[in-house]
């Protein structure tokens, strides 16, 4: 089976998480159709040992070939959920064959793939362009990465090409940032492992946000606008003047590469009580703790001006860079680019502004790289991957295979 039809059966089942429901897992039951499919098709390629757990983690291990005992154990992840923004209604992807490089109408949606947004889609004219219709997502994150790892495995076996053991997750809950808590690492039993969870083919990332959220509650002082004066306390302008503190261009519209950022989620509320939500995010652990103290000074003097309790601020710490981990293992930073090189494909090492099951992984003794799935534009309707793209990602995971192998 090509790698692309794969793809599009597996984006044909919805997976949206629900981070609503967060300390389930998995938070969606949606996402077992998935599971219990893959490990279907995993058996189908000859795999014995194949495992759903009951929280919804897809485990498979594949012994080595004969004389490839001794190699590493090379571990494969991706995971099985969406977001679940834009996820309403039946995903319908489109193929455009000898995309022309040039801005896209999305079906009748009314929405626009525009090279003034993505101006990396002037690269990729002449290429079969994948998108939906532009209602909803497209799914590609991550289902293109686990159509990678099924087909590369199915390249593998069937081809006999010599390896090492070999150990494929496929994880949910990973948008919530809740899957990765639940993952089994003694029971995967691999040396190392990679995240198939980037964007361009060849990407390389062992460099993550640290990350946290801030719930920042308000409670005001309600009384008739009309007589008002010197007593009412509005929430809403108190979310106003909270977020007016911070850095206006410390926004993830105008951050990139290494910068890091202040996000407002959501804000909710009237005059009389309210709140609002923020995601931050930086790779300097010393400019992270600045950032959350930046936070705490605001609630301070917000209480000040308006009253002790006026303002309660809440931090929850989710993810670290780890960056610190891979340090030690270098080689599979190495491995992978040789790989690339091996597929044809240019080594790109690039930061992840984001994070990915093998952030926490790698903390908890898994070392674990992400690599590029050849998708861009994730979490929207203009999510969009090249089959060309996809079938190159596919080519580094067998090379990355044969690397581990020794060959």
């Amino acid at each position: 089976m090509e790698v692309i039809d794969r793809l599009l059966g597996y984006i044909a089942v919805k997976t949206p998480s629900d981070e609503d429901n967060d300390s389930v897992c998995p938070s969606s039951r949606e996402q077992f159709e998935l599971a219990n499919l893959l490990a279907g098709e995993l058996r189908e390629l000859g795999v014995e040992d194949v495992v759903v757990s009951e929280r919804c983690f897809v485990y498979a291990k594949v012994p080595a070939t004969a004389g490839c005992e001794g190699a590493r154990k090379l571990g494969l992840i991706a995971h099985m959920d969406t977001v679940s923004q834009f996820c309403d209604g039946k995903i319908t992807p489109v193929l455009h064959e000898d995309y022309d490089g040039r801005d896209l109408a999305l079906g009748t949606s009314g929405r626009t793939l525009s090279v003034s947004d993505f101006p990396h889609l002037a690269e990729l004219k002449g290429r079969t362009l994948l998108t939906s219709d532009g209602t909803t997502i497209l799914g590609v994150d991550d289902k293109a990465g686990i159509a990678e790892i099924m087909g590369a495995l199915g390249r593998v076996l069937r081809d006999g090409t010599p390896h090492g053991a070999l150990r494929i997750a496929f994880t949910p809950d990973e948008e919530i940032g809740t899957g990765a808590g639940n993952f089994d690492v003694e029971y995967f039993d691999a040396d190392v492992a990679y995240t198939m969870d980037g964007d361009a083919e060849g990407e390389i990332q062992y460099q993550n946000f640290n990350a946290c959220e801030a719930d920042f509650e308000v409670r005001g002082v309600s009384v008739h606008p009309g007589s008002a004066k010197g007593i009412m306390v509005n929430a809403m302008q108190v979310c106003c003047d909270i977020n007016n503190m911070l850095p206006t261009l410390e926004a993830p519209r105008y951050t990139e590469g290494y910068e890091g950022f202040y996000h407002l989620l959501e804000i909710h509320g009237d005059e009389s009580a309210g709140g609002m939500s923020y995601i931050v995010r930086d790779f300097d652990a010393a400019s992270f703790k600045c950032r959350k103290q930046t936070l705490r000074h605001i609630a301070k003097v917000m209480n000040e001006r308006w009253g002790e309790g006026a303002v309660t601020l809440r931090i929850k710490d989710e993810y670290q860079n780890m960056e610190s981990v891979i340090e030690g293992c270098m080689f599979t930073i190495d491995n992978a680019k040789l790989a690339c090189e091996r597929a044809g494909v240019v080594p790109k090492v690039t930061p992840i502004r984001g994070g990915t099951d093998g952030c926490q992984l790698s903390f908890r003794g898994l070392p674990c790289p992400n690599l590029g799935t050849g998708g861009d534009g994730y979490h929207g309707p203009y999510e969009h991957a090249t089959v060309e793209g996809i079938n190159a990602a596919t080519d580094v995971v067998v090379e990355l295979i044969k690397v581990y192998a020794g060959a």
